[in-house]
């Protein structure tokens, strides 16, 4: 299961679950662009459904799961991908809709699906849950999305609590903090071509992550290859990022 499946990460990780021949369900508050994640899935030989979601409701995100196990009859891996900064400001432009609207959607989206989906999780045996966080929450975003950055660090103890109460029940937990990455995401929050020049000149490999990069490193921490990781957070920066 893939929250914010209809672009970016969320798609492209979802293609390479369907690559190594999983059942996706392609959920996102975008229902056209999750349905064309789910059609790209099935061209590529797997099954697929595509949910309308909104995650920052809970009642959208437990409907979400029940359909999942009604159509799938079990979710193994949860991999929450839904999450924007929203816009980019100043710490003293964030106004309450800001960051309410920035932890509604990173934090309490996170926290509805673990919530949701851990007691189907439980009840089978195990599961895996990979949460999108993000470099900001080592940096702090200042100048232009302090916000996002604190709603990401909450991400990273969110998994942090969870994984290690759950990881003598089957269940692992662990979050991926990428640095910049080259998707729809940095138009959306309004990152400019001059601060797009200055995020990539402070990454010694001088570009942005691919989305296709984040989503190998998903299906892998998903794998049976990483049985004994939990509770980290797996940073992704080109080498950089971290002051």
């Amino acid at each position: 299961m893939i929250t914010g499946a209809a672009s970016g990460i969320g798609r492209a990780t979802a293609l390479i679950f369907a690559r190594e021949g999983a059942r996706v369900v392609c959920a996102d508050i975008d229902a056209e662009g999750g349905a064309e994640t789910a059609r790209q899935v099935e061209a590529a030989g797997s099954e697929a459904i595509a949910l309308r979601v909104d995650v920052t409701r809970r009642d959208q995100v437990r409907a979400m799961i029940g359909e999942a196990i009604a159509r799938f009859g079990r979710i193994d891996v949860l991999f929450n991908s839904a999450g924007s900064a929203l816009r980019r400001c100043g710490f003293l432009e964030i106004d309450d809709a800001l960051w309410d609207r920035s932890y509604d959607l990173n934090v309490k989206g996170t926290f509805y699906g673990m919530q949701e989906v851990l007691p189907h999780m439980l009840a089978a045996g195990g599961g895996v849950i990979v949460n999108m966080a993000s470099m900001a929450h080592r940096r702090g975003g200042p100048g232009g999305s302090v916000h996002y950055a604190s709603a990401k660090g909450a991400v990273v103890t969110l998994t942090m609590g969870v994984a290690r109460e759950f990881a003598d029940r089957g269940i692992r937990c662990l979050s991926v903090s990428p640095a910049s990455v080259e998707t729809a995401f940095q138009a959306a929050s309004g990152t400019s071509p001059e601060m797009e020049a200055r995020i990539v000149a402070g990454i010694p490999m001088k570009r942005m992550a691919e989305a296709d990069e984040i989503g190998e490193l998903v299906v892998f921490l998903a794998s049976d290859a990483c049985q004994f990781m939990t509770a980290d957070t797996v940073y992704v920066s080109g080498g950089g990022g971290y002051r």
